[in-house]
């Protein structure tokens, strides 16, 4: 294969950055990627705390995803299924809610279950079907509501909206109101039922660390913050200037930029909070809901379920708050730590290190499955990617990535 002469620079290296790289690289090009930080991946990060793996903020990756499948190696990535469903916790009692068609054991939880009535229960099924039959392209044309919108006009109850619907995809969403599109509603709903909601083994960053493992001829430098473009350059926050022909901008625009202004992305934050427990109030690999609107904890989950007891007689918690209520972080910790007590009754309980995610996902109006030529080509020479330019997901991401390295490689 031919090396191409042209100099390509991406700035971030998070699964847009990466995989941009790699169309470049197929087609005869040496990018170089910068990152600001010391650390590839974006968003995409765990660290590792008393033999502990923490991923920053809760996150699952979905098998389904057509981008996923085409640019992971997901049997590389010793994948561990979560069981397709949820364990929800009320005032009184925890009832399992799940799919009994991928899973023996939810089917009597959900026979039984009161959390829904049986219209609900088939009108579930009846949305799975549907959504089978409906290709990503439909569901992202397709008319918007608000989630919570569509969910009431398919005619769920309050019941399961409340007990089901709200904290589940509040925690996808990072958002409890439901506000968020109905198509995303769709596509994720969709995912979930045809695929699996997987973690590998070393935690969410093993993701772009494979993703650049399989570059060849790229240079990723580290510590290197962009603080302008000027003409063919790059300049960076130590003085340093990088020659480029194109230039794909892969993380949120700096702000500094003069003549990028672009329109100002809002995001869904979230807190993550990592407690070391004396026991499992959930059964492995389910994730846990608490039904209580008023409650600060929105999900949990043991990442000790994914990879295994690190000590013995203790489990690692994640916690997720959506909605923190404005309280300061030593007044959120200790609230946190109660409300835990009295939902689970731990007998033992440790804080190990929390992550305040204020840039989580961001919000999009009028979202698409793939971005536009026209949301890509900044200029002749810059362009961008991102899960901020269609919709707020992994898939979205990489196809961003995809795409603007096709259109670099178009403008030559």
């Amino acid at each position: 294969m031919d090396t191409k002469k042209e100099k390509v620079v991406i700035i971030g290296s998070g699964v847009s950055g990466l995989t941009a790289s790699r169309v470049l690289e197929e087609a005869g090009f040496s990018p170089v990627i910068l990152e600001a930080e010391s650390r590839l991946g974006g968003r995409l990060k765990s660290d590792h705390v008393e033999g502990y793996v923490l991923d920053h903020g809760f996150q699952v990756l979905l098998t389904e995803y057509p981008a996923v499948k085409k640019y992971l190696d997901l049997v590389a990535l010793d994948l561990i299924s979560l069981l397709p469903g949820a364990a929800i916790k009320t005032k009184m009692k925890t009832y399992l809610f799940g799919d009994p068609l991928r899973s023996f054991r939810f089917l009597l939880p959900v026979i039984f279950s009161p959390l829904g009535t049986l219209k609900d229960k088939w009108l579930i099924y009846q949305l799975q079907r549907e959504l089978k039959q409906d290709s990503l392209d439909v569901i992202f044309s397709k008319e918007e509501f608000s989630t919570i919108d569509y969910l009431k006009k398919k005619g769920f109850s309050v019941g399961i909206i409340e007990s089901f619907f709200r904290p589940f995809y509040a925690g996808i969403f990072l958002e409890p109101e439901l506000r968020t599109s109905s198509r995303m509603f769709e596509f994720v709903f969709k995912m979930f039922a045809e695929g699996s909601a997987v973690i590998p083994k070393k935690g969410m960053e093993a993701i772009p660390k494979q993703m650049f493992k399989k570059l060849k001829h790229t240079q990723l430098r580290l510590n290197s913050r962009v603080v302008d473009i000027e003409n063919n350059f790059v300049l960076l926050g130590d003085g340093g200037r990088i020659e480029a022909d194109r230039i794909i901008i892969a993380c949120e625009t700096p702000k500094n930029i003069k003549g990028l202004e672009t329109t100002p992305i809002h995001w869904n934050s979230c807190q993550n909070f990592y407690f070391e427990v004396d026991k499992e109030v959930v059964g492995g690999r389910l994730i846990g809901l608490v039904r209580d609107t008023n409650s600060l904890v929105n999900n949990i989950f043991y990442p000790t379920s994914i990879y295994g007891e690190v000590k013995k007689g203790k489990h690692l918690l994640s916690v997720t708050v959506v909605n923190d209520k404005g309280l300061l972080q030593e007044e959120l910790i200790t609230a946190i730590t109660k409300e835990l007590e009295m939902l689970f009754l731990f007998d033992y309980i440790r804080l190990i290190k929390s992550f305040h995610i204020k840039k989580a996902l961001p919000k999009i109006d009028a979202l698409e499955y793939k971005v536009g030529k026209d949301q890509v080509a900044i200029s002749e020479s810059i362009f961008i990617a991102g899960d901020t330019c269609s919709n707020a997901s992994l898939n979205a991401a990489i196809l961003s990535g995809e795409f603007a390295a096709e259109n670099v490689i178009k403008s030559f």
